[in-house]
């Protein structure tokens, strides 16, 4: 059985800014959804997209987001018009670049999926690097990748992508949390990172770890050796370079559903998008890591704009990676004949191939770039998709068990 076992068809029934950060970021279980007292759900056999459903809307949430987008915009007028060092902006695309494959290497393919395996000098820099980013504790980014990756696009993912682009992008962080998302967030499994005592300190003192790694570092650093004001360095080096960077990692929960091609599993929504994989460090291969999410490289081939999975590859080679998991040719190609829509660039077809559309220049680096049928429409079983290998599922009474020992 493969994920596409799992999926059904149904109808579309489908004070300050730095104190709210936990809010703005967190899809904590323990908060509770439009007021309600804590509760056990009563979950149908499938789970899909209740349109009927209205997110509240999380006033303060939106507020900050909106005051932290006026100082990047600022602060990228300040960078435009020459108002700060060539060294400052060479800083501020290094801090950008490391925080990001803190995300992309560290919280996402090596504590998410298990993908592969870090030493301790490794994970404890990744750890920083993830801090730095800024995207919450390394701890609540994992379980809310990995409630995505279980019940993705349906009531139960913290950023469906059926709820729209604004939603999937940034509007569910402005919003308080579906109670499927509420209810299943409690139940996914966060053993491995509560039994890692670096992840559970950062947890623990994470906001005066962001400060001093997200916030202070990286504008001091131009003040002191580069001449830069406070204010000038606080707009670029911090509020510029986290918003340009976040938004970065939003498009991998937006357009990576939204437009592109699945050449993996039709079944699937996530994209594999050229434009999301350029702009992310290879994480817009969306629809082949959905299909293979245990795959280290998040995609078929490191060698397109992949640099995080020739990190990880280098990092294995002076010996600070191991166990690097990846799916076999055999289980790609079988994949791609059985489930795929046919754009695959070598086991696809002609007349799917040219079935695609895009305002402007077509090609697949335009982020418009899209197959023309219309996007799955489908249901998951309780069970959900698999996360770690193709054989694990999610027992919604709050366990794991293997597929292949059920009768």
């Amino acid at each position: 059985m493969t994920l596409s076992d799992n999926l059904i068809s149904a109808p579309n029934a489908e004070t300050d800014i730095f104190s709210r950060l936990e809010e703005m970021f967190d899809s904590s279980p323990d908060k509770m959804t439009n007021g309600s007292d804590k509760k056990t759900l009563q979950f149908s056999k499938t789970i899909g997209t209740d349109y009927s459903y209205k997110h509240q809307i999380v006033w303060k949430n939106a507020i900050g987001f909106l005051i932290l987008h006026i100082f990047a915009v600022w602060g990228i007028l300040i960078l435009l018009t020459g108002g700060v060092s060539l060294p400052t902006i060479l800083w501020t695309l290094f801090v950008a670049y490391i925080s990001t494959e803190g995300v992309t290497i560290g919280a996402h393919r090596l504590y998410t999926h298990k993908s592969f395996k870090a030493t301790p000098f490794l994970r404890a820099m990744l750890i920083l690097a993830q801090t730095t980013a800024g995207q919450n504790s390394m701890f609540i980014w994992v379980r809310d990748h990995r409630l995505h990756h279980r019940y993705s696009d349906t009531d139960a993912d913290p950023h469906n992508s059926k709820r729209g682009f604004f939603f999937c992008h940034i509007g569910w962080l402005m919003s308080k949390k579906h109670p499927f998302v509420i209810e299943l967030g409690r139940k996914i499994d966060m053993s491995d990172l509560e039994s890692d005592w670096m992840v559970m300190y950062q947890k623990k003192y994470y906001y005066w770890l962001y400060f001093l790694l997200a916030v202070f570092i990286p504008a001091w650093v131009p003040v002191q050796y580069f001449g830069e004001s406070w204010g000038n360095s606080l707009l670029v080096c911090y509020f510029a370079r986290y918003m340009v960077q976040i938004n970065g990692t939003w498009l991998v929960n937006s357009a990576a559903h939204l437009w592109g091609t699945r050449p993996y599993d039709q079944g699937l929504q996530p994209v594999e998008s050229w434009f999301v994989s350029c702009i992310s460090l290879g994480e817009g291969w969306h629809n082949y890591h959905h299909a293979f999410p245990w795959d280290y490289k998040a995609a078929e081939l490191s060698s397109r704009f992949n640099q995080s999975a020739r990190i990880i590859k280098y990092f294995e080679k002076i010996g600070l990676a191991y166990d690097l998991k990846t799916a076999s040719p055999e289980m790609v190609s079988n994949r791609i004949i059985r489930t795929g829509d046919g754009t695959h660039s070598e086991l696809g077809n002609d007349e799917a191939k040219a079935a695609v559309s895009a305002p402007g220049i077509l090609h697949p680096l335009n982020p418009f770039y899209n197959v023309t049928y219309d996007p799955p429409s489908g249901a998951l079983k309780q069970e959900g998709l698999p996360l770690f290998h193709e054989k694990d599922v999610f027992n919604v009474n709050g366990s794991l068990r293997n597929r292949s020992a059920r009768a």
